[in-house]
C-alpha cells in the first residue's frame, strides 16, 4: 500500500448515480488487504464485502476474493445473497469467474468477473483456460450469465499477445422494459 496506493487515486474522480462500488482481489490478499479496503473507501467507493446492496431495480452483490479464504475472509454468498427477494434482479461482483457455480446455486442474474487477463500471453492463456470456467467474454451457466473482462493491466510482464485489454462498459435492461 505504502508503494502503490498513490496509484489508486485516479479512482477518486469515479461519479455514479448509484455510487461506486469495489471487491478485493487476489492481489489485495498479498499486500494487506484491509489497508487496500480502507484506502478505496477513502477515495469514495463502497467496498462490497460480501454484502449486497438494494439498488433501484436490481441488487448489487459483492464477495471477497477467495484468496482471502487463507485470512477468513473468503467469500460469503450466504451473508451476500441468502436472504434477497429473488424476485429481484441481481448482479454480483466476484474477481475470480471460479466461483460461478455459487452465483448459480443462489440465484445470481449476472456475475461480472476479472483476474484472467484474458489469458495475456502464452502459455498464460492455455493455462487460465484450465483454471477458469470462463477467460474472456459473456457465456451461460443455466440461468446466470458470467462475464469476464480481461482488463486494462497486466499481471508480470507487462506484455499483451492475443488477449488485447479492454474497458467494459456494461448497460443492464430490464426483459420488460
Amino acid at each position: 500500500m505504502a508503494d502503490l496506493g498513490t496509484a489508486a487515486e485516479p479512482l477518486a474522480g469515479l461519479r455514479a448515480p448509484d455510487g461506486s462500488y469495489f471487491v478485493t482481489g487476489n492481489h489485495e490478499y498479498f499486500s494487506g488487504a484491509a489497508q487496500w479496503i480502507d484506502h478505496v473507501r477513502e477515495l469514495g467507493l463502497r467496498p462490497l464485502e460480501n454484502a449486497r446492496v438494494e439498488l433501484g431495480g436490481f441488487d448489487l452483490a459483492g464477495v471477497n476474493d477467495i484468496a482471502g479464504e487463507s485470512e477468513g475472509q473468503g467469500p460469503d454468498f450466504v451473508r451476500a445473497l441468502g436472504d434477497r427477494d429473488r424476485g429481484r434482479a441481481s448482479v454480483l461482483l466476484a474477481h475470480q469467474p471460479v466461483v460461478i457455480h455459487d452465483a448459480v446455486e443462489h440465484g445470481v442474474d449476472l456475475q461480472l468477473s476479472g483476474h484472467t487477463h484474458g489469458g495475456q500471453l502464452w502459455p498464460g492463456n492455455l493455462l487460465a483456460g484450465l483454471a477458469n470456467p470462463t477467460v474472456a467474454g459473456l457465456e451461460r451457466y443455466g440461468d446466470t450469465q458470467l462475464y469476464v473482462s480481461r482488463g486494462a493491466g497486466a499481471w508480470g510482464p507487462p506484455v499483451r499477445v492475443g488477449a488485447e485489454s479492454d474497458i467494459t462498459v456494461v448497460e443492464l435492461a430490464s426483459r420488460q422494459a
